[in-house]
């Protein structure tokens, strides 16, 4: 949801690409009908590993994830800023369909004011 929000928000300013150490290979159903419930074309999203982007350069990484900060990860190209947003899992989530919605839904919106606050 990620790469799609910053994109999305971005309006033309970043070309976000999100990947992961152990890509699940494909994108949660969820994080697909979340994007588009908000008006966000989620068409091209697809799982990726970080491995795709080894010899690019970046000016920011930023992880996402409750359980990335203690992850090892990659060694990008060059200087780049590392933030690291804690955001839980909503694809762990369990329960009703409206409560996994709602899971889905509140990460969106801590992705979205993260966005909003830091980025634009």
């Amino acid at each position: 949801m990620a790469e799609a929000l910053i994109n999305h928000l971005g309006k033309g300013r970043f070309k976000a690409v999100s990947a992961g150490s152990f890509p699940a290979g494909y994108v949660h159903p969820k994080s697909i009908e979340t994007l588009e419930r908000h008006g966000i074309n989620a068409s091209e999203a697809r799982s990726k590993s970080w491995d795709e982007f080894a010899n690019q350069n970046f000016d920011m990484v930023i992880t996402v994830c409750d359980q990335a900060a203690s992850e090892s990860c990659p060694v990008f190209l060059g200087q780049y800023e590392k933030k690291h947003w804690s955001t839980p899992d909503p694809a762990k989530a369990d329960g009703t369909e409206e409560e996994i919605d709602k899971a889905f839904d509140d990460v969106f919106q801590m992705l979205e004011d993260r966005i909003e606050k830091e980025l634009l």
